[in-house]
């Protein structure tokens, strides 16, 4: 069975037992987790929600918080002097979903 599921303005399919990097959540390492809003459910039954599937949820547990690598910002404009660089590291959260309830 897998779900289709949006956090952080971004929809990801998941699976039980599968680690996912997802925008930065409030939780602490440990914590458990649980995602409403659960756009469609696959397998044997398919559910397809409209927009969510109501009364299906995902728990995940988190397994740590991190940052990415670093990215360099670099502006500039051609002949006009002006460069502006900076550097930039996207903070993640790595959780393992347990349990799909649909």
């Amino acid at each position: 069975m897998y779900a289709i599921i949006e956090t952080g303005g971004k929809q990801i399919r998941v699976e039980e037992g599968q680690a996912i990097y997802i925008e930065k959540l409030a939780a602490d390492q440990g914590e458990t987790v649980t995602f409403d809003k659960v756009l469609f459910v696959g397998g044997e039954n398919v559910k397809v929600g409209a927009p969510v599937v109501e009364g299906a949820t995902v728990t995940a547990k988190v397994e740590k918080q991190g940052k990415a690598k670093k990215i360099i910002v670099f502006k500039y404009k051609a002949k006009k002097n002006y460069r502006r660089k900076q550097g930039h590291r996207q903070p993640y959260t790595k959780v393992v979903i347990e349990k799909i309830n649909a």
